[in-house]
Parts: C-alpha cells; sequence; structure tokens
C-alpha cells in the first residue's frame, strides 16, 4: 500500500474537509463556496502549509503548519501546528507522527526555532502520542481567550 506524506494540492480541499468532519464534527455546515473563496487565500500564503499523509490515493492525516515572523530571537520565525487529524479508520499506524514529523521539517526549513502545538483534548492517548512524537507538555503555560463563545 502507497504512502506518501506531502504538502496539499489545491484541488484536494474536498478530501480534507471530509477529514475535518472527524476533527470538528459539530462545526455547522458552510457552502463549498465560501471554502473555496477562503482556500484561495491560504493556499497563496506562503507562511501556511497543509501537510497530507495520502494512502493509496486517500487523504487520511493531516495537519497545519503556520510560520509566525517574529521580532526576538534573533528575527527567527516560529511555527504553530493545528488541526491534526488522522482519519478513525487508519489511527494507529504511525501516520500522525509522520504528518507532524513533515511539519517540523517545513518549520526547520523555514529557520523556526521552535514549533508550538495546542490540543483541546484531555485524553491521555492522545496526549501521550504528542509526547512521543517529539512535543513537551510543561514547558510553557497556555492560555486561551475564545472569541466567538466556544
Amino acid at each position: 500500500m502507497p504512502i506518501l506524506v506531502r504538502k496539499i494540492r489545491y484541488e484536494e480541499l474536498s478530501e480534507l474537509l471530509v477529514l475535518y468532519r472527524y476533527l470538528h464534527p459539530e462545526d455547522p455546515e458552510v457552502p463549498l463556496e465560501e471554502f473555496e473563496q477562503v482556500w484561495g487565500q491560504i493556499y497563496q500564503d506562503p507562511n501556511l502549509q497543509y501537510v497530507v499523509l495520502e494512502e493509496n490515493g486517500k487523504l487520511v492525516s493531516s495537519c497545519t503548519v503556520a510560520i509566525i515572523r517574529n521580532l526576538t530571537r534573533r528575527l527567527r520565525p516560529y511555527a504553530l501546528i493545528e488541526n491534526v487529524i488522522t482519519h478513525p479508520d487508519a489511527r494507529g499506524k504511525g501516520y500522525g507522527t509522520a504528518v507532524l514529523r513533515e511539519a517540523a521539517a517545513i518549520a526547520g526549513e523555514n529557520n523556526c526555532y521552535k514549533v508550538m502545538l495546542l490540543t483541546g483534548s484531555n485524553n491521555q492517548k492522545t496526549l501521550d502520542f504528542y509526547e512521543k512524537a517529539g512535543f513537551r507538555k510543561g514547558v510553557k503555560t497556555g492560555f486561551i481567550m475564545p472569541l466567538d463563545g466556544e
């Protein structure tokens, strides 16, 4: 079974949205035209990269890495990883780790001095997954200010 980790292609938006239904099933439906408008802007932004893992021609895992310019740390940027998802039928195969490693490699290629990741999960299995992938908890304390009532 051929497996490929790579950056997403423009025409794969619909497949990515299928994965995102597993990430946030409670999200309201949005017309595809609205997604396409935002996707066009995202896809053209060199500081936003979507990493995907393709198994047998189908996207089964993904994450987003944002490169954020910075005026400290000798002007080195930092990276933020979000929206980590693996299709439920493909979990436990190392696919999530593979997309995280590729995202970290992209951060390294962009001279980032660190990669950050937040998770809303309290599930110990999820937390262990991130630690096994190389992320350390307890280094900093994260705070979130919801702006939309969440």
